[in-house]
């Protein structure tokens, strides 16, 4: 499916639920906020986009622990679980996505090698992560990371 439909998608999704949505972005660097926002009248269901690309804005906006970014790192479950209920707790939002990963080219570790993202979205029925793992350069990894957090939210509110 074609983003833009997507995202077409998803805004009748909120709009039926009565929902607004907030995300918190760091490798793609508001490249989803920017996604939601090219759907003309997005303003009735996007409340707001926090892009945290040091860990000092996780700490600062989000909440993020201090404690989980020593002991987890940027790139991990807890850090982006924490960065989606952070911006649910910033925000007027009733559903959020939280995106941190290694978009290269460089960056990457043997435990996490470029590609590696990991999502996390937080709603009523609290919240979940996944870790993927994207092929590509840089641009492909934001894009797919994109894509995926879209899917993700369509699959939460149905």
């Amino acid at each position: 499916m074609q983003r833009n439909d997507m995202v077409k998608r998803l805004a009748a999704a909120l709009e039926r639920r009565g929902w607004m949505l907030t995300c918190a972005e760091s490798c793609t660097g508001g490249g989803i906020a920017a996604a939601l926002t090219d759907l003309a009248g997005s303003s009735a269901w996007f409340d707001r986009g926090f892009v945290t690309y040091s860990n000092d804005a996780k700490r600062e906006m989000l909440g993020v622990a201090a404690d989980t970014l020593d002991r987890h790192g940027a790139v991990s479950r807890e850090t982006v679980i924490e960065m989606a209920q952070g911006a649910l707790s910033h925000s007027r939002a009733q559903i959020s996505v939280a995106v941190s990963g290694v978009a290269g080219p460089g960056g990457g570790t043997p435990d996490k090698p470029v590609g590696t993202v990991w999502l996390a979205w937080a709603g009523p029925d609290g919240a979940d992560a996944v870790c993927e793992r994207f092929a590509g350069d840089r641009l492909a990894v934001r894009a797919a990371t994109i894509d995926r957090a879209l899917v993700g939210l369509l699959d939460r509110t149905g």
